[in-house]
């Protein structure tokens, strides 16, 4: 494993592939550390902030063009923007499952899922994982 192809590809997708890799570890972290702690609070919202900035930063990253210069990435980032709020906020209610439940879903498929789909043959990820 090399991180030399992601770095060749500029500050906008190095910074979100990095970004999104810290964010990855410390929802598992999250997900194992007990809740309700101020560790777990500020962890959260460092993994919060991640995953604005890495949503944000997603509309600068075209390289999958559909309608225009968007693809359906950028709807993800669009739900993204909206549920981080969201569910940090019902946190601060105290609405448990409701948070617990927004925060899976984002780790599960704006984390997971999509970040198997870097892993296709042809894209940059692939190459840092597996090599040309």
């Amino acid at each position: 494993m090399t991180f030399d192809p992601l770095i060749a590809e500029g500050f906008v997708i190095a910074s979100h592939a990095f970004a999104a890799l810290a964010a990855l570890v410390l929802g598992a972290v999250q997900f194992a550390a007990p809740k309700g702690t101020l560790p777990h609070r500020t962890i959260g919202y460092i993994w919060a902030a991640l995953m604005l900035f890495i949503a944000v930063g997603g509309f600068w990253i075209s390289e999958l063009q559909l309608w225009g210069r968007w693809s359906p990435i950028h709807i993800l980032s669009v739900v993204v923007i909206i549920t981080v709020p969201l569910a940090v906020w019902r946190a601060h209610r105290h609405q448990v499952t409701a948070h617990k439940r927004g925060m899976i879903t984002l780790y599960a498929l704006a984390l997971v899922v999509t970040g198997l789909f870097t892993l296709w043959p042809g894209r940059v990820m692939h190459e840092v994982v597996f090599g040309a």
